[in-house]
Parts: structure tokens; C-alpha cells; sequence
């Protein structure tokens, strides 16, 4: 059976395939094959064959770049303010105090002292810093301590923070000189702490005294100024005034309280049209607008401000048009100013005022704040003493182009304790104080020019050499005196760089000097330049910081209402 059925099977299986053609059998080939290949290419090609890779966007390129640029800057800017906290935080090792050097001995530790105190070369001399405070004071703040804007350590600069990042050891005494004998060139002085050692009184010698006291305030022999005014000079002025301010408005808050009491209780005089007096009266409006009127809006619509000024306008040093501007903000704000107008007296509960027309009138008010003039203080009055022939001004000492006191060629003097042509602000204490320490490199280097000249010729007229060590010698003598006649101590310039002042509600205005004219310039963007100008003026990373912050918490949080 099985032979023959396989007969069978390929008879017909030869029978099909004679029923196709040639031509048909090689095109089922070529179908078959054409299929075979495609699905081996199938095998090999990848998923996404046949779809464009998409383009990046610019956009998002940029992003990725500015994100990364972000994150950089964010670590490079801590790190720097880490390490430059950090390096003012230990100070390095300094020279020791040396015997063969000259002893500077300054009085202060104001702008114009600060200023010299981190300008000056200590390896040219022993420094020596004599100051009933220890700490540098940035006064142009303190109207916002006064209000609670900025913490009073926000403006205090230690003086030993600078002393210990000089090349050579600066010596800090905090005590009260009381006398300077320019004879035997020797300061008194004397500790005026409450805790007091064996040792509190004792004397210092010097080969040049920096003389940067300051001035106190003037009060024009006006009865109740210096015993009942406020004023604004010193931090302890600034805590008296939040003080006071806050008990007038707390005592206009106690139950019981008259109509007639609260007015005079919430009715603030300021007294100068200066500066000073400007920025005061801004700041108490601010603290009005910005936190009593939340805290206590029974009280708040009551409060008085009203700024007293003897001349015919405040501002004497601006231009016209600031002048214009800061009346109209005041108008807006609802502040008085009272210009030629004077104070006669200042009592308890009021101020009597000379008006425009020569009447006087008794204003009952709570509070006084007394931005006045300057006068010197006790130890410069007995200094002026000692040389009545040419101390003759009694706005203060005279001295030099060279800053030199007049009478005593090793005293300087410089700040408001001196009488020149600049007006008494300290922008012109911290360039006098520049312009000295500039004046010590010079006279280091003269000094040592003329003890190089001395050896010099002494070796000159030694016998035994012979004829070309002399030419050597001589020509040597020759350079050293031409570098001696070249080093000239120029007198002193005073370069103003402007002026500033803040008139509340976040406007300012500023008097800035360009080209042969100036530019005037007010307003919110003003006072943006302000912060920031005083912001880069701060001696310290750790001022600028604690400034910024406080200015931030301010504006987040408010002012501290609680009192002490």
C-alpha cells in the first residue's frame, strides 16, 4: 500500500506544477523573497524609525542656563559672605607696639577719627585711641533709631573692631580726656564708667595729637533746652526721645483723659529746619502712618508734628526746587513748619515762640526735640585758652590747610571741633580724617628721608675712603635730597559728593554735584538711592546686614510699640 500511494502523491504533485507557468512561478519567487527581507529589516530597525528627534526649545535652553547661573551666584554669594564674615570675625596677628616709632595719640571716635583710624599706616607709628565712647556712631541713622525703624546696635561700629585689623596693635581707651597740655605734649584723662578700678585717672604722652572731640549741642542760652528738650546727637538722645514719645502716647491713652490734655500730649514740636530736624519729623510720620494708626486709631488722627525754624526756609543747603518739594510733601502730610520763627522758652507742658510778626505765643505741646546748632565742648574751650593770641574764633579751633591747629604745630585738629570754611557735617569729618592719615604716610616717609640723609653725610666726612666711594657717596646724598624736595604735603580740599535727606513716606531728596552744576533729584526712586548710599557708606559687613535686615523686618512686621 505504501508504494503505492507514494507514486501516487508525486505524479500529482508533478501534474500542479505543470499547470503554472515560468513566468508566474519567478514572480511568486520574488513576492516571496521581497516578504522574507522585509520583516529581516523589521528585526533591525528601531522603535522610533521613521519619527524626526524633536528640537530643543531656545526657551527652555535659556532657562536651564539661567536656573544653573542662579544656583552658582546663590552658593558663590554665601560662601563670600561666610568668609568674609568670618575673616572680621579673627583677625590675624599684629606688630607690637614699637619703642622707635612715633606715638599718635587720638582724641574721639567719630567720623573724622574713624575715618583717620582706618585710613592711617600703623607701621609707621603707635596709634593710640582715646574716647569716652568705644564704638563708631553712623549719626546720619539715628532719627530712625529714635522711631524704632533700626535697633541702635544697627549703627554702633565697635572701635576695637578696627584697631584689631590694623597691621600694628592700636591701643583703645575708653575714658574722658580732660585736659591737653601742648607744652609737654601730654593728654589727661580719666574713667568715667560706673565700675571704676585703683587706676582711673592718668596722663599719656604723644608726638602728634589727633584732636576729633566733637561739639555738643547748642542751645543759645534758651531757658528749658538743655533740661527739658530732646535732642539728637548721641544714641542715648535717640533712646530718651522713643522714650518720651511713647509715654505721651501711652499717658493720651489713660482712661479719664480730657480732650484738651490729649491735644497738648500728642502735639510734637521739632526745633531746626536742618537736616536733622527734616528727617525726625519724617520718621515720626512714618511711625504715625505706618503703625499707630493700626495699634491705636482713636489716638492716631490727633497727633500733631510741627517743625520750628528761625530762617526764612528749612534746608538752607538745598537747591530752591528740593526746598519746594519737601514743604508740599510736609503740606501732604499734614506737618507745620514754622519758619522765622524762634524759641524763647521751653517749659513742662509747652513751648513759647517768637511768630513772623514779634508776638509771642505759649503753645502747650508734649515733647520737644532740639535739632539745633553746635558748640564746643569744655576741653576744646580750655584749649582755645592756652593760645588767646590766635584761638580767637568762638565757633571752634582755627587751624591750617594742613589741618594743623594753630599755635601748636604737633596738634590736628579736625570734625565740629574746628572752625573752617565747610559746614560741620560728616562727610567733611570723614575726608579731613582721610586726608590725614594721608598726611602721616607722608610725613613717615619725609622723616625717613631726612635720618637716611643724616647717616649719609655723617659718612661722608669719615677719612679712609677712597675717591670712588666718595663720588658714590656723594651722588646717593644728591638723589636722597631731591626725593626729600619732592615729598609735599598738599594742603587740604574738601570734595562734596552731594546731599541727602529723608522727608518721610518713602521719598527723599538729593542735591548731587555734576559737571559745574548740580542735580536735583526727589522722590521714591530718591529714596531708593538714599538707602542704598548709606547702606554702601556703613564701615562694616555687619552694619550693612543688620541695617538691611532691620529695614526688612520694618517694613514685614512694623515698629516695636512695647517700652522699656
Amino acid at each position: 500500500m505504501q508504494l503505492a500511494r507514494g507514486p501516487a502523491l508525486l505524479s500529482r504533485s508533478l501534474a500542479t506544477r505543470s499547470r503554472f507557468s515560468a513566468s508566474t512561478r519567478k514572480h511568486i519567487f520574488n513576492r516571496s523573497l521581497s516578504t522574507t527581507l522585509s520583516r529581516k529589516e523589521e528585526k533591525h530597525v528601531p522603535q522610533d524609525a521613521g519619527f524626526s528627534k524633536p528640537k530643543r526649545s531656545k526657551f527652555r535652553t535659556f532657562l536651564r542656563f539661567l536656573g544653573g547661573a542662579t544656583v552658582i551666584s546663590l552658593v558663590g554669594g554665601v560662601g563670600a559672605f561666610i568668609y568674609v564674615t568670618q575673616r572680621e570675625r579673627h583677625p590675624g596677628s599684629q606688630l607690637a607696639y614699637d619703642p622707635e616709632k612715633k606715638t599718635v595719640v587720638v582724641l574721639g571716635s567719630g567720623w573724622g577719627a574713624t575715618s583717620l583710624l582706618k585710613t592711617i599706616d600703623t607701621t609707621e607709628y603707635n596709634v593710640v585711641v582715646i574716647s569716652p565712647k568705644n564704638y563708631f556712631l553712623f549719626t546720619p541713622l539715628l532719627p530712625s533709631v529714635a522711631v524704632g525703624t533700626l535697633s541702635p546696635k544697627s549703627i554702633m561700629q565697635p572701635t576695637r573692631y578696627l584697631a584689631r585689623h590694623k597691621t600694628r596693635a592700636v591701643t583703645v581707651i575708653e575714658a574722658e580726656a580732660t585736659e591737653v597740655d601742648p607744652v609737654n605734649k601730654v593728654v589727661t584723662f580719666e574713667d568715667d564708667t560706673e565700675i571704676k578700678g585703683n587706676m582711673s585717672h592718668t596722663t599719656i604722652s604723644y608726638d602728634y595729637l589727633v584732636y576729633a572731640v566733637g561739639a555738643e549741642v547748642q542751645t543759645f542760652g534758651i531757658p528749658g533746652v538743655q533740661e527739658k528738650a530732646c535732642f539728637m546727637k548721641e544714641l542715648n538722645d535717640a533712646e530718651v526721645m522713643q522714650r518720651r514719645f511713647k509715654d505721651c502716647i501711652e499717658s493720651a491713652a489713660f482712661p479719664g483723659q480730657d480732650d484738651t490734655e490729649i491735644d497738648r500730649l500728642l502735639h510734637i514740636f521739632v526745633v531746626g529746619g536742618g537736616p536733622t530736624g527734616i528727617e525726625v519729623s519724617g520718621e515720626i510720620h512714618d511711625f504715625l502712618e505706618d503703625d499707630l494708626k493700626a495699634w491705636y486709631p482713636e489716638l492716631a488722627g490727633r497727633i500733631r508734628i510741627s517743625l520750628v525754624e528761625a530762617l526764612p526756609s528749612v534746608l538752607p543747603m538745598f537747591s530752591k526746587q528740593l526746598i519746594d518739594y519737601t514743604e508740599s510733601t510736609f503740606k501732604e502730610s499734614k506737618i507745620d513748619i514754622l519758619t522765622k520763627t524762634m524759641v524763647k522758652e521751653v517749659k513742662d507742658k509747652s513751648i513759647t515762640l517768637q511768630m513772623p510778626d514779634k508776638s509771642i505765643q505759649d503753645v502747650p505741646c508734649g515733647m520737644v526735640v532740639w535739632a539745633g546748632g553746635n558748640k564746643g565742648r569744655k576741653i576744646t574751650q580750655d584749649l582755645m585758652a592756652k593760645f588767646p593770641s590766635v584761638q580767637t574764633n568762638r565757633r571752634g579751633l582755627i587751624v591750617d590747610d594742613h589741618l594743623r591747629m594753630a599755635g601748636a604745630n604737633d596738634i590736628f585738629a579736625i570734625g565740629d571741633c574746628t572752625s573752617t570754611a565747610y559746614a560741620p557735617t560728616a562727610q567733611v569729618a570723614s575726608q579731613q580724617g582721610a586726608y590725614l592719615a594721608r598726611v602721616f604716610a607722608q610725613m613717615a616717609k619725609k622723616n625717613k628721608l631726612e635720618d637716611k640723609l643724616t647717616k649719609l653725610e655723617q659718612s661722608g666726612t669719615t677719612a679712609g675712603a677712597d675717591a670712588v666711594e666718595q663720588s658714590s657717596l656723594k651722588s646717593e646724598i644728591e638723589t636722597t635730597k631731591k626725593s626729600l624736595a619732592n615729598v609735599k604735603i598738599r594742603p587740604f580740599h574738601y570734595s562734596h559728593q552731594g546731599s541727602l535727606a529723608y522727608i518721610g513716606s518713602d521719598k527723599a531728596i538729593a542735591d548731587l554735584p555734576f559737571a559745574n552744576g548740580n542735580i536735583a533729584s526727589a522722590g521714591v526712586a530718591t529714596f531708593l538711592f538714599w538707602r542704598s548710599a548709606y547702606l554702601s557708606t556703613l564701615f562694616s559687613l555687619r552694619n550693612r546686614t543688620l541695617v538691611a535686615n532691620d529695614w526688612l523686618i520694618t517694613k514685614i512686621f512694623g515698629r516695636d510699640l512695647s517700652r522699656d
